[in-house]
This record gives C-alpha cells, structure tokens and sequence, in this order.
C-alpha cells in the first residue's frame, strides 16, 4: 500500500510542477485554474479506477493532498475577516458620493436581498418541476448519523429560538472575537463593526478633516498590505484547484451522486435561472450582458473551481471596476456580498431543501401560505451567511428550523455538496457584481466607457 501512495504523491508533485512550470512560462490565471480543474478531475477519476473511494490507499493518499487544497483553503479563510473588514471601512474612505451613501448602501441591500427572494422563489419552482421529495432519497446509516450530527451542532443555537432571536445572533457584542471567526455569524458582525466605523469616519471627516484624512491613509496602507496578502494566496489557486478536485473526485461515491443525480440536476437548472435573471437585469438597465459576461468570466470561474466567495474577493472588486463601477461601490457590494443575500446557498438551496422536506411532516409545499412564508424567511435568514464553504449548510439549517423542520436531509446531501457548492458560489459572486453594477448605474456612478472598453483581462501575478 505505502508503495501506491508513494506513487500517487510523485504523481501529484509533477502535476504541481507541470502547473509551476506554465506560471514560469506567463501563462494566464485563467488557463491555469482550468488546467488545474482538468487535471485534477481526471486524476481523481484515475484514482477511482485503481481504488474504491474508502480504500486506505485513498485515504492516505488524499490526506498528503490535503496539505496543498486544505492548505490553501485555510489560507483563504486566515484572511477572510481582514479583508471583509478592512474593505468595508475602505468602501467609506474611498465613497466620493457621501451624500449619496444612503442611497447606496440601501440600493446594494435592496438588490441582495430581493434577488435572493427571487432564487427562493426559483428553488421551489425547481424542486416541484423535478418533483423532487425527501422520502425519494435512500437514507442509510452513514447519512443518518451525518443529519444527527447537525442536528447535534447546530441544535443548541438554533433550537427554540424565534426568528427575532436568531437575528440579533449576528450583532456583534464583541468585535474583536468575531474579526477571529469564532462564531458562525461572525462575518455579518464585523460587517456591522466596520460600518460603525466608516459612518464614525464621515462624521469625523465633517469636524476634524485632517484627522479623517490621516486616518484614510492608514486605512490605505492596510488595504494595500492586506490585498498584497491576498494577491500571494490566489498565486497558490491552481495548485489548490487541482489538489481539491483531485480530493472531491477521488473520494466522492458515484453511485450517491448517481441516486441524487435528479436533485444535482434539480439544482443546476435554478442556479443557470438565476444567473439569467442577474443578465435580464443588466439588460433591462441598458447594460450589455456579453460585457458583463466576457469581464465576469474569470471571476466566476475562480469562484467555481474554488468554492469560496470569500476568496473570489478580491477578483470581484477588480471586476466591477472594469465594469465601470467606482472603488468605494464595489467594494460595498463585494463585502456585503459575502454576508448578505447569497443567491445561491442561501437563496436557492435553503428552499429547495425545504420544499422535499415539507411533505414529510404533512404539510403542502405548494400552499401560498408556506410559499410566501419560505421566501420571506430565506430573504430575512440570508444575512450571516459565511462566504467559505459550508455556508449553504448553515443557511438550510436556519430556513429548516425556522419553518420547524427536519434537518436531516442537509447530512444526507453532504454527499454531493461540493458538486453543487460549485455552481451555487458562482451565482453568489455573480449576485454580488450585479448588484454593484445596478447601483452604480442607478445612481449614475458607472463609467460607461470603461463598461464598454473591450479589455476582459483579470490577472493575479507578483
């Protein structure tokens, strides 16, 4: 067996080299997140072949890998606080429309919020074409126990307590724990704090202007160093690529993904909905979607092969600047983006979940009453919800026990989590752009000549 491992990890390291070598060579992010992806994909499948996903050979193998995909992943999170905090206050320092900040601010909440009702309302749709029930799903032991374990988890915050109750969960009653992650609604509160902070910078400004404008120096200087941190991590992307999709192809159970192919499929179909519905809005505003797209790719990309809205970050603000969208815009729409309104974990799968599940406990997906209900609590819910992997879980669990049902069908989808978390960070990101798009075009913001400009070219180089 050791001799197998041996040879896969030699395997994985002249993959790593193969990608090193195109870096050398100035080829772009983009086709080295895709040849990552790729090789990643297949090595996984060639693992497969020769072992069964539980074999030992498997599992040693994958924990080595995990040094480079777990790795960077903990890299993505070590820097997730920082960075939403230290953009938030940098959106308020750099907000030429002071006046306007109101407006703003209620503009990128409003779009948030309300397209994430919008993909609840397309999830319940998606669930009920596909006829998609819980009691259609196989639950054996091992998922079993997976829903108790939530159940276990999530249950002593969760249980018995109201809707206003789980909201003030996200105020920040300590800042300085929450900028730690330490709790599960720890990336809302420090959005929270850093607001307080940047409306505590215009007022300073009013009074003590030298004061306000030292200070958006210092805020400056550890913007700067903070996106210099972030530039380092994202240079890491292809090598964590492939060790991630090698990890998830290698120890995924086909014939679960094969069981659970209708919801997999079910799942999709709302996502590609919704990112429609974010260009039928660009559209209808006058925008061209083919822009939006062609300068949108490589940030959805990262964000799909990476699972992470968090780390897709600092490609998003970047984005929406080519998009014409201003600094202090985009980095609002980008930061409450990753806490607010997910369109995808916390709009689509919450109420998918919760239309199978409805049924078991005798009630009709289908009731306007449960309908309205469902959406209203998906809209309210998605605040908090984190922007590394995972959140969507979280976001059923809230939805679940906040419409008093089961949760156990979040631990048998585990299983084709990862397959699905792809598609529903994309939309995330997506949601996100297209709110700062939409404001910044409201409020008559967006250059419409950068907008336009033909350059599509998203890079993370030194």
């Amino acid at each position: 067996m050791i001799g197998y491992v041996l040879l896969n990890i030699a395997i994985m390291l002249v993959l790593v080299a193969v990608l090193f070598y195109m870096q050398k060579k100035h080829m772009s992010f983009t086709v080295r997140v895709f040849t990552g992806l790729g090789l990643g994909v297949v090595f996984g499948f060639v693992l497969q072949f020769f072992s069964s996903p539980d074999s030992e050979v498997i599992a040693s193998s994958v924990g080595w890998f995990s040094i480079i995909g777990s790795g960077y992943v903990k890299f993505l999170q070590m820097i997730v606080m920082p960075l939403v905090f230290i953009s938030i206050i940098s959106a308020f320092t750099k907000l030429k429309l002071t006046n306007n900040i109101g407006k703003v601010s209620t503009l990128i909440l409003g779009i948030l919020i309300g397209t994430t009702a919008i993909a609840a309302a397309i999830g319940i749709g998606s669930a009920t074409v596909f006829n998609l029930e819980a009691v259609q799903i196989e639950q054996g032991q091992a998922e079993m126990d997976r829903g108790i374990q939530l159940e276990e988890k999530f249950g002593a915050s969760l249980e018995g307590k109201t809707m206003p109750q789980q909201i003030l969960e996200f105020f920040p009653a300590n800042p300085f724990l929450d900028l730690t992650g330490a709790r599960s609604t720890s990336t809302i509160a420090v959005v929270i704090f850093a607001a307080f902070l940047g409306f505590a910078f215009l007022g300073v400004k009013r009074k003590q202007p030298e004061h306000a404008e030292m200070f958006a120096k210092i805020v400056d200087v550890f913007y700067s160093l903070i996106m210099r941190v972030v530039t380092l991590i994202l240079r890491l992307t292809p090598y964590g690529i492939l060790a991630i999709m090698t990890n998830t192809v290698a120890t995924s159970d086909l014939n679960a993904i094969y069981k659970l192919g209708k919801f997999v499929i079910a799942s999709y179909v709302a996502l590609i909905i919704m990112f429609l519905i974010h260009l039928l809005m660009l559209s209808l505003s006058g925008l061209s979607p083919v822009k939006y797209l062609k300068k949108a790719f490589p940030v959805l990309t990262f964000a799909f092969t990476s699972r992470s809205s968090a780390g897709a970050l600092p490609l998003n603000i970047k984005t929406q600047k080519q998009l014409g969208v201003s600094d202090g815009i985009a980095n609002f729409a980008g930061s409450f983006g990753l806490s607010i309104g997910q369109n995808g974990c916390a709009g689509v799968y919450p109420a998918m979940l919760a239309v199978m599940v409805a049924p078991t406990v005798g009630i009709n997906p289908l009731s306007p009453s449960f309908i309205v209900t469902l959406i209203l609590v998906v809209a309210i819910s998605s605040f908090g919800v984190a922007g590394v992997g995972g959140g969507a879980t979280f976001a059923a669990l809230i939805v679940l026990s906040a419409m008093d049902l089961p949760v156990a069908l979040a631990g048998v989808l585990i299983s084709v989590e990862p397959l699905i978390d792809m598609g529903r960070t994309a939309l995330n990101v997506s949601g996100s752009m297209t709110a700062g798009v939409l404001t910044s075009k409201v409020t008559g913001d967006l250059d419409k000549d950068t907008f336009f400009n033909e350059s599509t070219s998203i890079e993370v180089e030194a």
